[in-house]
């Protein structure tokens, strides 16, 4: 690693930082190499292991390093490449789909949620959760919100719970003709049940994609899906279907 010199420059010292880290990242680690030790890497830089720290920090929280207890900070391997895009006319858990149901309850919604199915605020929904696994690492959970009306006649089903009753939900809504999608993609963070699916701490930083469904004139569904932002990279093609691509600079040598 170099023994670059941080002097005067127009950025925080650990911004600079993290960008001739990344530099030595791509060109001198491999994926799941160790870092040298904080004061090591501190003293080659010529900062102080506070500058150090921070640095090491948002590149964690970017995806490039992993802290791991009892072995120390190693380069993260690349995102993983995962279509989050679906067609404009098709509902979620229908063929192709990758999504795998969770467990279906019966609650009211979030505010923001009631509002874009115009259901009232008390006014319950089949909230079915879903996850997501790429490469058998969980990269995606996902609340899919069903009002009565998109299900008909299910809450007289005496048997089905959880997973099963997730997978009735889904085949109502096959049901019914899909007139359309809008889609809206925004950074957050992780609430205490998704990051427990995600394998991350409350409060990591997430994509959330919200995806509104269009049938008989109305909103008919609507998805909160939440992906690990350390391992998605979104992009967004021709098509408008939204896709996780592997980034093509983070190829370690």
């Amino acid at each position: 690693m170099g023994t670059t010199q941080l002097e005067t420059v127009p950025e925080p010292k650990y911004w600079h930082l993290k960008t001739v880290l990344s530099e030595a990242l791509d060109s001198e680690f491999t994926v799941g190499e160790v870092l040298p030790n904080e004061r090591e890497l501190a003293s080659r830089f010529g900062v102080a292991r506070a500058t150090l720290r921070q640095a090491l920090e948002q590149l964690e929280l970017e995806g490039r390093l992993q802290r791991r207890r009892g072995v120390g900070t190693t380069v993260a391997p690349p995102r993983m490449g995962v279509a989050v895009g679906t067609a404009q006319h098709a509902w979620p858990g229908a063929a192709g789909d990758a999504w795998q149901p969770v467990d279906c309850t019966v609650a009211a919604p979030p505010v923001a949620v009631s509002r874009m199915l115009e259901t009232g605020r008390k006014e319950q929904v089949h909230i079915v959760r879903r996850s997501r696994m790429t490469h058998g690492q969980p990269v995606a959970a996902e609340l899919l919100y069903v009002p009565d009306a998109s299900a008909p006649g299910l809450s007289a089903i005496e048997a089905p719970s959880g997973s099963a009753r997730a997978r009735s939900v889904l085949r109502a809504l096959q049901r019914l003709e899909l007139t359309g999608q809008d889609r809206a993609v925004e950074l957050g963070s992780a609430r205490a049940d998704d990051a427990k699916e995600l394998d991350r701490l409350p409060g990591a930083p997430v994509l959330v994609v919200t995806t509104r469904f269009f049938a008989e004139g109305r909103t008919a569904a609507v998805s909160v899906a939440t992906y690990r932002a350390d391992t998605c990279r979104l992009t967004f093609g021709d098509t408008g279907n939204v896709e996780i691509h592997h980034d093509p600079e983070r190829r370690a040598s």
